[in-house]
């Protein structure tokens, strides 16, 4: 018995450890949502005094460039390290990652800023990929997508406590103080994650031209769409959700951090369920919660004018959107095959696409005049396009299985 709690309170620790990291890349990457209007008039002072829309617009450049930090290297680093001891991996990957963001509190300009969010987003897929490949192992079968839940735990809390509390901190004393938080959170996920993970064998036969196979699966590629489709739905209403919170429903600087931590609520009580839902049926949770997302967007988007009502529709955005993302990592390492250290990694990569996309696409409706509420409608009908991608993915494969019977 004593061996037994023993093994769990080492395994409990070790999840942690990672969770502890995961948390520091929910606040790195959810935060500037929050503290847009701030970053924006501190380094583009002259276009936030003339248009501050557009200069909103302009430092939601940043959510862009940390997005494509991820979808560029969470194949290239989790492929590249496939080989290597999982554990030493996952320090490595938290020290790049304390570095990277306390370069962003550091630097001085919007264009060196702009540059260290790239580098921050690099280590992003591959730590989360290669994290829920450990986690799946300790967590054993029938288990995994609650294991890759487990991982992502970190990242849906930090939107309850790190990205509000890091939103008012910066609204206080500088949007700069925010990331001097998130680098002092990796400094401790290296220290915890050096003390508490167990060693953890990589796939020493596995290299990035093999890892790099995985793409030639057209299962892999129809859940990438609709993943990084399905999300920038998502990112696009997130994105923005701070001057929806302000200018259109003319509520105080205050109440953003309360509507995020309503968001980041739905996000954890999403990611737990879905993770439950999408080990009993997996096609049945994603689908499901597209629907879900497409209706509750179109609702928030009808109200987003009542601050009390919109945030009711705010929790129900978090909760669909987090209650897909396991189902859609299970699949991807459901149809991956051997690439197991790519296919985890890949789903970040998808869902950073949609990042970008969200918004890339939220900032240019914005710009064009529509609207702070014209983001939301965008994320519904991008929702509904990931949906007829999951679709038509779910009937190739059904009539490939068919015709293999």
């Amino acid at each position: 018995m004593t061996s037994s709690n023993s093994t769990r309170g080492a395994a409990t620790w070790a999840l942690l450890s990672l969770a502890v990291g995961s948390f520091g890349i929910g606040m790195t990457e959810f935060v500037v949502m929050g503290l847009l209007p701030g970053i924006a008039e501190n380094l583009l002072p002259s276009l936030y005094a003339d248009a501050p829309e557009d200069a909103i617009a302009r430092a939601g450049w940043l959510i862009t460039a940390y997005a494509l930090g991820v979808v560029v290297g969470a194949p290239t680093i989790a492929g590249s390290v496939a080989k290597y001891p999982r554990h030493r991996v996952m320090l490595g990957l938290a020290l790049a990652l304390t570095v990277f963001n306390a370069l962003t509190f550091l630097l001085p300009t919007f264009e060196t800023v702009l540059a260290s969010r790239m580098l921050a987003g690099l280590p992003h897929g591959a730590y989360f990929g290669i994290g829920a490949l450990v986690a799946a192992d300790v967590l054993g079968p029938g288990k995994r997508a609650q294991g890759v839940a487990f991982v992502l735990t970190g990242l849906t809390i930090a939107n309850v406590v790190g990205v509000p509390l890091g939103t008012f901190l910066g609204q206080q004393v500088g949007w700069r103080a925010a990331f001097a938080v998130v680098a002092g959170i990796f400094a401790l996920a290296s220290l915890l994650i050096w003390m508490f993970v167990p060693a953890h064998a990589g796939d020493p036969g596995r290299t990035l031209r093999a890892e790099l196979g995985v793409f030639r699966v057209g299962q892999v590629w129809f859940t990438l769409a609709f993943g990084a489709i399905g999300f920038g739905g998502f990112f696009a209403c997130y994105s923005y959700i701070a001057p929806v919170v302000t200018d259109v429903a003319g509520s105080p600087e205050w109440v953003v951090p309360i509507v995020l931590v309503v968001m980041g609520l739905g996000m954890t009580v999403g990611n737990l369920v879905g993770g439950r839902l999408a080990d009993g049926d997996l096609v049945r949770t994603l689908l499901g919660g597209f629907v879900v997302l497409i209706a509750v967007q179109v609702a928030l988007a009808l109200t987003a004018q009542w601050v009390v009502v919109a945030a009711v529709f705010v929790f129900l955005v978090g909760f669909a959107s987090s209650a897909i993302s396991p189902a859609i990592q299970t699949r991807l390492m459901d149809v991956a095959g051997d690439n197991q250290s790519i296919a985890a990694a890949l789903n970040h990569s998808a869902l950073n696409i949609g990042n970008a996309l969200g918004a890339f696409l939220g900032g240019l409706v914005i710009s064009a005049g529509l609207g702070f509420v014209a983001p939301i409608w965008l994320g519904a009908g991008l929702a509904a396009a990931g949906l007829a991608i999951a679709l038509i993915a779910v009937a190739v494969d059904r009539r490939r299985v068919l015709v293999v019977a």
